[in-house]
């Protein structure tokens, strides 16, 4: 049955004028312009789509996932005109137009720009994202559908089936993600069949900061990536069940002290002391009582004692939320990301990951102001806010 293609209004309203502020007062023009200049991909000549308005497009695209990429254009190049007080014109540009301005502009801008606005923002004290002074962090991943084209097939892979192939390619996302506010300040893409253990290793350690506990589900352990992380942060990881941890020494709140080895460690020389947490959830929704194995490198008890880690250690489900938030509510009715080859498809995601941060800085402020916490708030209405219900709400750059 075909599908009815959703057209944007023709007169452009301030509400979708605003949404085009907020993704400027997330990246402002100077530092898309510092940016630009540095990759070598600023617009040498006077274009219908100049780089600076491809950027704000890429990020846009995550806003209106349902709506034509003509439309999707208007809506941003009107707004940007609104915004720097000048009039809003028609903009007229192709499909071909418009991936062609695409794929000048190329992922590494946008991956850029990631590195540089994605960062932590909940204020000191802020309601439920930090534990007796450390930033509660997350770390976990998750896959995206891309288009079923011979490039992103070829670039990205398909996930196994156990008949036949996988309908979409998919692309690997790992994020480091802030509990309290849902607000990604790393990520990585990849491959589908890059390990999210290896992307961790590359991304992480220059990531971390003293003030952070980390959480990680158990997949997640290795000795080599544990001692990396270790160095920089807090760390508050589920391990697997069978991984050796002796007890060398209980402690008075029920946790003990022990000791791991790299496997290439056959001599058991260079170990790292730990914190072991064992526990088990009683009268849970699950039908079999599920134990749990914590390892934490904060060794002394009176600092996190062992009942409040193993309550502290299911805000990890946050960054399941998190991706739930763009890749259900942002996603809208789309199935699967538009762009059709693999650097596209990156430069798309970073634009999404972008995006979803505007977002959640907006639910941020608006949290802050009453005292709330952001969890409290409802992502899919700061959306539709967002999108074009009470501009008031949102932040206009000069």
């Amino acid at each position: 049955m075909a599908r009815t293609r959703k057209a944007l209004p023709d007169k452009i309203d301030v509400a979708h004028l605003i949404s085009t502020g907020v993704l400027a007062s997330v990246c402002p023009r100077a530092l898309i312009d510092d940016v630009l200049a540095q990759t070598g991909k600023a617009s040498q000549r006077e274009r219908l789509l100049p780089a600076p308005a491809v950027v704000y497009y890429v990020m846009a695209l995550a806003l209106w996932r349902e709506a034509p990429l003509e439309e999707v254009l208007r809506v941003v190049c009107e707004g940007l005109q609104w915004l720097s007080g000048g009039a809003s014109g028609a903009v007229q540009a192709s499909k071909s137009a418009i991936s062609q301005a695409r794929t000048r502009l190329g992922p590494q801008v946008m991956k850029q720009l990631a590195d540089r606005v994605l960062k932590p923002m909940a204020r000191p004290e802020a309601p439920g994202a930090w534990y007796r002074g450390w930033r509660l962090m997350a770390v976990d991943g998750s896959c995206m559908d891309v288009a079923d084209e011979a490039a992103n097939a070829k670039f990205f892979g398909y996930p196994a089936a156990s008949r036949g192939q996988s309908a979409f390619p998919q692309a690997r996302l790992l994020g480091l993600v802030e509990c309290g506010t849902h607000a990604v300040v790393a990520a990585s893409i990849a491959p589908y069949s890059h390990s999210e253990v290896a992307m961790a290793a590359e991304l992480l350690p220059a990531k971390l900061n003293g003030d952070m506990l980390v959480m990680a589900e158990r997949n997640f352990y290795s000795f080599k990536l544990w001692q990396a992380c270790a160095s920089g942060a807090k760390l508050l990881w589920r391990v697997k069940s069978n991984l050796g941890l002796p007890v060398e020494q209980e402690l008075a709140d029920g946790s003990y002290l022990s000791t791991v080895f790299d496997s290439e460690d056959r001599a058991r020389r260079n170990g790292q002391r730990v914190r072991v947490i064992d526990y088990t959830l009683k009268d849970s929704a699950s039908p079999v009582q599920d134990s749990y194995r914590l390892v934490t490198n904060i060794l002394d008890p009176e600092a996190a004692p062992a009942l409040e880690l193993a309550a502290l250690y299911h805000e990890r489900w946050e960054v399941e939320s998190v991706f739930d938030e763009f890749k259900t509510h942002m996603r809208s009715t789309s199935t699967v990301l538009r762009s059709k080859t693999p650097d596209l498809v990156q430069q798309e995601l970073w634009g999404l990951l972008l995006a979803h941060y505007g977002v959640r800085q907006l639910m941020e402020r608006a949290a802050w102001q009453q005292g709330l916490d952001p969890d409290r708030l409802s992502f899919v209405h700061a959306l539709r806010v967002i999108k074009r219900k009470m501009p008031q709400a949102a932040a206009i750059p000069p």
